[in-house]
């Protein structure tokens, strides 16, 4: 590529980061970094009615998190800069001048309740809504009544006529619009405000931007912003639209789809790794060719490449999300699971705000017993629970267990000799078990589900004797009393 390659990614500040907003992000990052190009990260605040206060910096909060790096953006500056759109407003205004002056632009004065009956009328007879051409060609006397009456212009684009355009999609291939069927569209709101469309134009160029790698909804505004790049004599830089991203029932994920946890921030909260969710992203719509899903973040710089992108829609699968990140899981230094479980054990009020380093150390075994398991780290209170809990409930399997004619002697037994330790540890309660073995006869799942019911409420679980350990003597002793 001759040109440096530049790509950026332009988030409204308008909430969370979205699981399809982070691929974008991350889409484009590898990219960048594939080419040994520059990753740009811009706000684009031009809709001030949505924005919510602080999103932005959380968004990048989060992308950090996910290990996104970026060169430029507005918590660092860069060359191209202001990198928020709002502090680019002067910018605007000199090329939005330009097009009037030039007749490619025009000042609208129709209202909005005139504009919405125009749509209404629209829609009534069956036709695409087109935005009112009726203020195309106003007389200066036309002009000037209109402001007598005190109406504010909004600016439209005099969208060419008879014109096909043609995005070169690098996902897609060729997509071809008829300018006839976009309509003239506002470029700048009576509020002196530019339109995205406009803005993004302006911004891509001045910042440099090569390749423009976004969701598939933003598809239906390239032409538009074919004709803005025409209007000045730029070069469009390359796009790409990637394809949606559904939810297991193969409809489009909505925000308010709960059936689905949407937001990196979720995700960080409930305890996932970051390099799972990375990992998991990237595959909703890549893939290496291979049969390997595992990737780190070096891995997945050398081998990105738009061509793997696919034209399909990619299906969220929950099961594979918690797959990957069990994967990552149970792979991380156990101190590491330990300080993602703590403050779950904390809310849960297992744990106290200010643990001792015996607290510390019981939280440490538990966890040990539960790492191979959890999908995150938010799993450890239900899992968890037995150990800290005073009473707990026993499902019908556990139930049947004690129902075994062995039963009373098993517990009976293991009760005597539990009472009897002078040392409560991991290897006394092995020779202990052995001991009730030898005393009782039974062996085997006759001699250990009775006695993991009991203490654990529960019919299969995890090491028991470690459990037993890790439950303390006078909670083990309780818990066989009520048994018995």
């Amino acid at each position: 590529m001759a040109n440096e390659v530049r790509l950026r990614y332009a988030p409204s500040p308008t909430g969370h980061l979205h699981i399809g907003g982070a691929r974008t992000a991350l889409f484009n990052y590898l990219f960048a970094r594939r080419h040994g190009g520059k990753f740009i990260v811009r706000i684009e605040d031009t809709d001030q009615t949505r924005n919510v206060e602080n999103a932005a910096e959380e968004q990048m909060k989060n992308l950090k998190w996910l290990g996104v790096e970026w060169d430029e953006s507005v918590d660092i500056g860069g060359p191209y800069g202001p990198y928020r759109s709002m502090d680019r407003l002067d910018l605007y205004r000199k090329y939005i001048d330009q097009l009037l002056a030039e007749g490619k632009a025009y000042y609208c004065y129709a209202t909005k309740e005139e504009l919405d009956a125009e749509r209404e009328e629209q829609i009534a007879r069956g036709e695409t809504p087109k935005i009112s051409e009726k203020h195309r060609n106003v007389t200066p006397e036309q002009r000037e009544q209109y402001e007598r009456e005190g109406r504010v212009p909004s600016i439209h684009f005099r969208v060419p006529e008879n014109r096909v355009y043609v995005v070169n999609d690098l996902i897609r291939g060729e997509v071809k619009f008829d300018s006839d069927s976009t309509g003239d569209f506002v470029i700048c709101r009576p509020d002196g405000i530019p339109t995205y469309n406009f803005a993004v134009v302006i911004d891509d160029y001045l910042m440099k931007i090569s390749h423009v790698v976004r969701g598939e909804e933003h598809l239906s505004n390239t032409p538009r912003q074919l004709m803005i790049y025409e209007a000045f004599g730029w070069e469009p830089p390359k796009f790409a639209h990637l394809a949606l991203i559904l939810n297991q029932e193969g409809k489009k994920m909505s925000k308010r789809d709960e059936s689905i946890i949407q937001f990196i921030e979720q995700y960080r909260e409930l305890g996932f790794l970051p390099d799972a969710i990375v990992n998991f992203i990237v595959l909703l719509g890549w893939s290496s060719g291979g049969e390997e899903e595992i990737f780190s973040k070096q891995e997945l710089i050398e081998q990105f490449s738009l061509e793997r992108v696919s034209k399909a829609p990619a299906v969220f699968d929950t099961v594979k999300m918690n797959w990957m990140n069990n994967y990552y899981l149970k792979r991380q230094p156990l101190e590491t699971v330990v300080e993602m479980c703590l403050p779950h054990l904390q809310k849960a009020g297992f744990v106290d705000e200010q643990p001792t380093p015996q607290e510390i150390e019981r939280v440490q075994g538990i966890v040990a017993l539960y790492q191979e398991e959890m999908a995150y780290c938010a799993q450890i209170v239900p899992l968890a629970s037995l150990f800290f809990l005073d009473e707990v409930e026993m499902d019908e399997e556990a139930r049947g267990v004690l129902q075994e004619p062995q039963v009373p002697d098993v517990l009976a037994s293991f009760r005597k000799h539990i009472e009897a330790l002078s040392e409560y540890t991991v290897e006394s309660i092995k020779a202990l078990l052995k001991e009730v073995q030898k005393e009782t006869g039974q062996k085997g799942k006759a001699l250990f589900m009775p006695i993991r019911v009991a203490v654990t409420g529960q019919a299969h679980g995890r090491d028991l004797v470690q459990t037993i350990y890790l439950l303390g003597r006078s909670r083990v002793l309780e818990r066989l009393k009520r048994v018995v």
